[in-house]
């Protein structure tokens, strides 16, 4: 795939393409090299506006307010669809938002993305640590993240770090799972993966399914 405007913004793309293509522009992204960077541009306005959207990716990532996804994977108008809740938590309306981009869009990719320390699984630590478990909604965010934390060992030094990933893996099978995902999963018509942002480096790294 070539060119850094349009690039995989076809429906119906291949997943393959589509990963590929949010890495080029996550490469551009760190090295300082954006193609989009953040301005709103007449032509991209234009762009827009004009016909349907084609996004070629669906991105599931955290509310932090430094982990910009259109910027950190170089992206321009209509060319992803972006979800964040939460440490990445679903609801059967971020479930119901992917299950529509993929079967009636034709987006090929769901990429879930996590990243270093974060809060929402920091929050569901100490939550597991205290005995407690805070009150109105946030508890929701606690106890989907909670299980992560659990298989990761509450009491490993390293229990952080290893619950980010844990949690972006059991996402990413959760999706896997889904009733009407897991049939184009199956057929390779779609991808489902995970990554993890770093915040030093701005780097995305694509974690293992396991």
């Amino acid at each position: 795939m070539s060119g850094a405007s349009g690039q995989g913004r076809q429906a119906g793309g291949t997943p393959r393409a589509a990963l590929a293509d949010l890495l080029a522009g996550n490469r551009r992204f760190v090295s300082g090299q954006p193609v989009h960077g953040h301005d709103v541009t007449e032509a991209a306005a234009a762009a827009a506006a004009s016909g349907d959207q084609q996004p070629y990716a669906v991105v599931l990532g955290c509310i932090d307010s430094r982990v910009p996804l259109e910027a950190i994977f170089d992206q321009t108008f209509g060319a992803i669809c972006v979800i964040r809740t939460g440490g990445h938590v679903l609801d059967r309306a971020v479930r119901g938002s992917i299950e529509y981009v993929v079967g009636q869009l034709g987006v090929p990719l769901v990429l879930v993305l996590g990243h270093e320390r974060c809060g929402a699984v920091g929050a569901a630590l100490d939550a597991l640590r205290s005995g407690g478990r805070p009150g109105g909604s946030l508890a929701h965010l606690v106890d989907e993240i909670a299980p992560a934390v659990t298989e990761a060992g509450i009491d490993d030094p390293a229990v952080l770090p290893l619950a980010i990933r844990r949690h972006v893996r059991r996402t990413v099978h959760t999706l896997r799972e889904d009733a009407l995902l897991a049939g184009p999963v199956a057929a390779g018509r779609v991808a489902v993966v995970g990554g993890l942002y770093d915040l030093a480096t701005g780097e995305v790294a694509l974690l293992e399914a396991g």
